[in-house]
């Protein structure tokens, strides 16, 4: 299974892109996680109900078998961890996007911490320019 790791933006529309042609690839389904920690009322990375049904539609159309799971969380480093530590979950897709040397030391990277974490091969993506 091809676990994609999905915000509703250009990055996760990426991500959804790659997550699917390499599903498509191995024949093999695909597990959608889109995650929040409901620190905000507003997380621009938690998809609403639009952007759930345009995702449902991608995905449908995209003819690979999925499941898609949305949760509020504590930690969405950990959430997407939990995820590959399944048997059957075999690559982990991320949307990337470029930092500063100073954006990362007072953020943190999300992408980083999943790189350096993950028990199984991380495929991090950029969208098209």
């Amino acid at each position: 299974m091809i676990v994609v790791g999905y915000t509703p933006d250009k990055f996760g529309a990426a991500a959804l892109e790659h997550g699917i042609a390499e599903a498509k690839f191995r024949s093999t389904g695909l597990k959608v996680v889109n995650t929040s920690t409901g620190d905000s009322l507003a997380d621009p990375r938690f998809a609403d109900s639009e952007a759930m049904t345009e995702l449902h539609a991608t995905l449908d159309r995209s003819g690979v078998e999925y499941v898609l799971d949305q949760a509020v969380v504590s930690d969405t480093v950990d959430a997407l961890l939990t995820v590959m530590d399944s048997d059957d979950a075999d690559v982990l897709v991320i949307g990337i996007r470029h930092r500063s040397a100073v954006g990362k030391l007072l953020m943190g990277s999300s992408a980083q911490q999943l790189l350096l974490s993950c028990p199984k091969p991380v495929l991090a993506v950029k969208p098209p320019r």
